[in-house]
């Protein structure tokens, strides 16, 4: 049987919040609109573009919403482009840790809210895209906590529900993997509290990438 351990990327993976407080600032300053204050921004860290705006400024129409979201994109991407991702580093342990728990087995994947375009540098730069089997992002499904993303990663590497984790640090990834069947673990390195993941439903929140190991080898999926 595939074990299938699926990744969020921003705040479990990598530690991309400084770009996403500059881009976020930038696109709302563009609109002569006030930006939202850091915490908020963080808080909808996870969420697809669109639903971040729609959470942030609720009471502006969708065309805004979505304005907003392209020239958030193309804040991200002057960012990205002028910092050569030094502003996204990856978090402790993930690179050994990641390669452990293939040797052990287990297939891994990514479910993220950053596009195609995205991951796919941001895991080629820090030199892990070969280690995932199936990556799935904002560009091809709802987002979180809609189950999509998790339904398509297990149909690509051939798991079920029960032999599936989710690992991520907001409440959105909880919500997901609730929503889709899968075990949910929380990471409490990233956006959102650990009282909140379990209060989410999380099975178990890990303080370092080793944590995560040995609760896998704990718990076998």
């Amino acid at each position: 049987m595939t074990r299938l351990a699926v990744f969020d990327c921003d705040g479990t993976l990598v530690d991309s919040q400084a770009n996403i407080l500059r881009a976020m600032e930038d696109c709302f300053s563009r609109h002569r609109l006030e930006p939202p204050c850091r915490h908020a921004t963080r808080r909808i860290v996870g969420l697809s573009l669109v639903e971040a705006m729609q959470a942030l400024l609720p009471e502006a129409d969708d065309a805004l919403h979505r304005r907003l979201a392209d020239d958030y994109k193309s804040a991200f991407q002057r960012l990205r482009a002028a910092s050569a991702l030094l502003d996204e580093p990856l978090y402790p342990g993930v690179v050994d840790g990641l390669a452990e728990l293939e040797a052990r087995g287990w297939a891994l994947g990514v479910a993220t809210g950053k596009s195609d375009r995205g991951l796919g540098i941001c895991l080629a730069h820090h030199g892990i895209a070969a280690r995932f089997v199936t990556l799935q992002t904002a560009d091809r499904h709802p987002s979180k906590p809609h189950p999509a993303m998790l339904h398509a990663a297990m149909a690509e590497a051939g798991a079920e529900p029960a032999a599936t984790v989710m690992i991520g640090d907001t409440c959105f990834d909880i919500d997901m993997a609730v929503a889709a069947g899968v075990r949910p673990i929380g990471v409490d390195w990233g956006y959102h509290d650990a009282d909140e993941l379990r209060a989410a439903g999380a099975v178990a929140v890990v303080a370092h990438f080793d944590d995560l190991l040995a609760q896998l080898e704990e718990q076998p999926a």
